[in-house]
């Protein structure tokens, strides 16, 4: 095989890779905005206390009295900065990226409308898959990412039923939009960098199925399962800033115009959660998850040009496994408060950390409070706080960026953490 060929039809599948790669681990978030920020999401599948149980566990739509609408906003502020290493090549030059994510809004629409006691209809829109980041100028890993952004957008109509008095069920249709964006800069050799970017939108189908069990008065069992989710990307690929004979180069490959087709899948997943009252004003809840990340891990993409090419990367990621527990205090008929901590397991080597995914394993912590304003009105607030700790970064043996390559790229995230602030609002309406 001509090498050279070889890498200009491998180099945009690359940057796919990595772009995609970057939103990886831990952001397929609990947080949406309403009550499960302040408790780290503890009781997540069991709580059912308002309408968003529509997306944690739809089974639970059958404890909500008349029909019901939930709306929760929030912003989320992530600190992250890369510290460089001596081992990084000097030509990658010193800049360290500055804070890549910093302010994202998030939150979500949850309405739960009741045809019978015994029968539930809902509907959710909301995100809880994605994130988005953006390096400054210059900084040293600019071959491996400048931007990137991977969200995924929901649509769940969803419906309950009671079985008896003891046990429901729940069903939800996952319709989901992903919007996919990626800017990686191309080593020009001499001179200024060019660039790659790639664009594009996609739509997927997947299922949520819970189950909520009735243990005895003020205490339930809950399950839900979360279905995989493929985005398939087809995104043309976008060149600027490039040097004359790379563009060339480029150009009688076929690359110039080419298309990438990224496969993109969002990890199933299962939550168990309990809920048990300990008396009128004590509360404890608790969950047990797993998310199947080493799927998400392989990343399907084709290079459609005169060289076509299909590779898939292995990025040999684990499954993660999530625990949680949380309690709710009564202090009045009006005002219940809210505190939770949860541990989510790494799924990357924490040594060597990928350089477009600054995300591991992360501790939450959450606190918040509502507040019944009348029977048919509620508010209230969250806070929580993620404590991602320092991961490192080692990226050596590349070629060398004096003849076109990436170049040894070492450093660390240090002491990652990631701020929520939320604030919801419940409203219930006769039938």
């Amino acid at each position: 095989m001509n090498t050279k060929r070889s890498f200009l039809s491998t180099m945009l599948a690359a940057g796919a890779i990595a772009s995609a790669t970057a939103q990886a681990g831990g952001i397929s978030l609990y947080e949406v905005g309403t009550a499960d920020v302040g408790l780290a999401a503890a009781g997540y599948a069991a709580r059912a206390q308002d309408a968003a149980t529509v997306l944690t566990n739809p089974a639970g739509m059958t404890r909500l009295a008349g029909n019901q609408l939930t709306l929760g906003a929030q912003a989320l502020h992530a600190d992250l900065g890369f510290s460089i290493g001596d081992a990084t090549s000097p030509a990658l030059g010193g800049g360290a990226g500055g804070n890549p994510i910093g302010w994202f809004p998030g939150g979500g629409l949850f309405y739960s409308h009741s045809l019978s006691p015994d029968l539930k209809f809902g509907i959710a829109f909301t995100g809880n898959f994605g994130s988005a980041v953006a390096y400054d100028e210059g900084w040293a890993g600019r071959y491996y990412l400048q931007e990137g952004t991977l969200l995924g957008v929901s649509i769940l109509p969803s419906v309950a039923w009671r079985v008896n008095d003891r046990l429901s069920l729940g069903a939800s249709l996952n319709v989901m939009h992903g919007t996919f964006e990626t800017k990686v800069a191309v080593n020009n050799i001499v001179g200024p960098d060019g660039q790659l970017s790639l664009e594009d939108n996609a739509w997927g189908v997947g299922a949520n199925l819970g189950l909520l069990y009735e243990l005895g008065p003020g205490s339930r069992f809950g399950i839900t399962y979360t279905s995989p989710v493929d985005l398939d990307f087809r995104a043309p690929a976008s060149f600027g800033g490039l040097a004359p004979g790379i563009q060339a180069l480029l150009s009688s490959r076929g690359l110039i115009d080419a298309n990438v087709d990224l496969g993109v899948t969002v990890p199933q997943g299962v939550m168990a959660s309990v809920y048990h009252e300990l008396g009128p004003r004590w509360a404890v809840m608790g969950n047990v998850g797993w998310q199947q990340w080493s799927q998400f891990g392989r990343v399907d993409v084709g290079v459609d040009s005169n060289d076509p090419v299909s590779l898939t990367s292995s990025l040999d990621f684990d499954d993660t496994w999530h625990v949680a527990v949380g309690t709710q205090f009564r202090y009045s008929d009006a005002w219940t408060f809210n505190a939770g901590v949860a541990y989510d397991s790494a799924f990357q080597d924490n040594a060597r950390v990928a350089v477009a995914l600054p995300a591991n394993a992360a501790w939450r912590f959450g606190i918040g409070g509502q507040k019944q304003e009348s029977p048919a009105f509620r508010w209230g607030w969250s806070l929580a706080y993620v404590h991602g700790g320092d991961m490192n970064v080692d990226l050596r043996g590349n070629v060398p960026v004096a003849i076109g390559g990436r170049g040894d790229l070492v450093g660390s995230f240090d002491d990652a953490s990631t701020v929520f602030l939320a604030a919801s609002l419940s409203w219930t309406f006769d039938k």
